[in-house]
């Protein structure tokens, strides 16, 4: 097992558990109800990939580079993506008025997304 996508895996497992817990019972009186459901998006996908670390440090002892940018693209696309909608969702608290250059970072942590998972099944098949 890899330490440090573990330690990734549940420092960012915490935060997921912290921000849902947030959304539910603070947000909720908040935001509105589509600005709610952004912020739940946020939170899954975090949580789908930080279970994906967690499978993800299990191939860590062939020590492959395409483990290696698999644990990256689905740390970045954490950030990229949830961290997005995150602050889409909570724009009005944040008065951040301007957010036309926020929403392109979401797809982007998307194709991060896709290519970790892609980086996975090539250094699954790779693997003997």
């Amino acid at each position: 097992m890899n330490k440090q996508i573990i330690l990734t895996a549940t420092f960012l497992g915490i935060l997921a558990v912290v921000f849902g817990a947030f959304g539910a019972h603070s947000l909720k009186s908040v935001l509105s109800s589509a600005e709610l459901k952004t912020w739940e998006t946020g939170v899954q996908y975090q949580f789908y990939h930080v279970l994906a670390l967690l499978f993800l440090s299990t191939f860590s002892r062939f020590k492959s580079r395409l483990v290696n940018t698999s644990y990256w693209c689905f740390t970045f696309g954490i950030f990229l993506f949830s961290g997005s909608l995150y602050i889409l969702s909570a724009k009005s608290i944040l008065g951040i008025s301007q957010t036309s250059f926020i929403g392109p970072i979401t797809p982007i942590g998307g194709l991060f997304f896709i290519t970790g998972w892609a980086s996975l099944l090539l250094a699954t098949i790779k693997n003997k």
